[in-house]
């Protein structure tokens, strides 16, 4: 199977994607994976759906880690849990026909001490976690499943009428607004004591419990891992973010589908933060917001951790529905640097190329290299440049009037975000809305971004405000 070729091969078949790069970025290994393995069903777990396994997943799991490590294989079959914690040396792979279906009770995800949107908080406990751990994968032909609409709010607007009725009839669901529903009492008192959806006050852990529902968990928590391969496998309709590594090394993400519906809020594909020396290949990505984002730590808590998403490359990927194909930002507080994406398509995405920021960051955003891209369908900007991030979608954005044209400078700071260096060649978009938006700071416009072969399609012109040493070379810009 390919995942043990990967492993056991003298030759390392990544090492094409860390050569000829425009920086120093180390070979990528897979992690090395013990050659033993167990079957879920030996641990009597039921694979009708109808029993959770979560007690059959600890068991396998602690007998491989006892001996070593080795893989946990998930026939087919449909397989209802809570959650599972990965652990070092451990592959959990699922054959053809094999779902994972995370179950819709709160009760079974305890409250943990984490990072969302960039912000030290709590959350409920991912359905897929590990912390710390080395050679750790996923691999195989199945499906995860997160049950995400068990926890997200929905908005009526990006429904239709029968999904509406159906997912606003689940039990214990508050209609705040005719055209806006969320799936607790405790949601709706959660929105009201948060910024974004971190809550920004002190609360007791009676407090915590009562908003439970609101603290909806990224589906794949990999937090401070070395040596991770995700291979393979469906991916979909998470509670919140999909895929989320964070401060982990060595990450190889490889023929995945990441998908959640169109109208999943905060439902990013994946997040990659703060991480270094990653490879995103071959996969693609159906999100209700941004594609493949990458992020470091949002204001003060990501310029304390202090901790560049560095030395990542993505090649060969796809991006359908969602805000963004390829995204940085918005919480960037650590830095960006030396990435390269290549061979890229996005399909029907809010926007093609999108760096997002905005005052009281900080983080530097350097070294961007963007080669061979083809768009098609761009509902906005195919690239845009915006430093005035609100947490609002471009086409929300667009609907609502734009941003301000006449920007007052504010004195720089450490709070002040950078974007500079970004080379953009061999682009072609079909049709966009909007060609180009370069839309900086007055105190620190955007600098060096170099525009080299690219033609765009679009309803209307580029447009640059806040920015310099802007170079173009064979920039056509076709006017529909």
């Amino acid at each position: 199977m390919l995942t043990m070729m990967v492993t056991l091969s003298a030759e390392n078949p990544y090492k094409v994607y860390t050569q000829g790069l425009p920086f120093e970025m180390p070979e990528v290994n897979a992690p090395q994976i013990p050659d033993r393995q167990v079957l879920l069903s030996d641990y009597d777990a039921d694979g009708t759906g109808q029993r959770l396994c979560t007690d059959a997943f600890v068991r396998a799991i602690t007998a491989l880690t006892a001996k070593g490590g080795g893989r946990l294989v998930v026939p087919s079959g449909i397989w209802l849990t809570g959650p599972i914690v990965l652990k070092s040396n451990i592959e959990l792979h699922l054959e053809h026909g094999a779902v994972i279906q995370f179950a819709a009770d709160e009760s079974l995800y305890p409250i943990v001490q984490t990072s969302f949107e960039g912000l030290d908080t709590r959350r409920c406990q991912s359905p897929i976690s590990a912390v710390g751990q080395t050679n750790i994968a996923i691999t195989g032909d199945g499906a995860i499943d997160g049950n995400g609409q068990y926890w997200r709010p929905l908005k009526k607007s990006k429904v239709t009428e029968s999904q509406w009725k159906t997912l606003t009839s689940q039990p214990g669901g508050v209609m705040k607004r005719k055209d806006y529903w969320v799936p607790s009492q405790g949601y709706d008192e959660a929105e009201q004591m948060s910024s974004m959806n971190v809550p920004d006050k002190e609360l007791s852990d009676e407090q915590w419990q009562h908003i439970k529902r609101f603290l909806r968990p990224v589906m794949v928590s990999l937090v401070g891992c070395k040596n991770v391969l995700l291979q393979g496998v469906i991916f979909q309709n998470s509670p919140a973010w999909n895929l989320h590594p964070l401060m982990c090394e060595n990450i190889i993400i490889d023929g995945v589908l990441a998908r959640n519906p169109a109208y999943a809020q905060n439902g990013d594909a994946l997040d990659l933060e703060s991480c270094r020396n990653a490879l995103i290949v071959n996969s693609k990505f159906d999100a209700g917001d941004d594609g493949i984002c990458i992020k470091s730590g949002k204001d003060a808590d990501g310029r304390r951790r202090g901790r560049p998403c560095e030395n990542v490359v993505v090649s060969g990927c796809t991006v359908f529905a969602g805000h963004g194909g390829f995204v940085v930002g918005s919480e960037m507080s650590g830095g960006v640097r030396n990435i390269m994406v290549s061979k890229c398509q996005f399909l029907g995405t809010d926007v093609g190329l999108r760096f997002k920021s905005t005052r009281g960051r900080g983080g530097i955003v350097e070294n961007i290299y963007i080669d061979g891209i083809s768009m098609n369908d761009i509902k906005t900007y195919a690239l845009t440049f915006n430093m005035y991030y609100g947490g609002k979608s471009v086409a929300e954005v667009l609907a609502e009037g734009g941003q301000p044209q006449q920007v007052q400078a504010m004195p720089v700071t450490e709070e002040t975000p950078i974007f500079r260096n970004i080379d953009i060649r061999n682009v072609i978009c079909s049709h966009a809305g909007f060609a180009m938006e370069f839309n900086g700071l007055p105190e620190m416009p955007i600098d060096g971004i170099k525009l080299k072969d690219i033609v765009i399609r679009a309803d209307h012109d580029a447009t640059f405000q806040y920015s310099k040493n802007i170079t173009r070379d064979n920039v056509n810009i076709i006017l529909e």
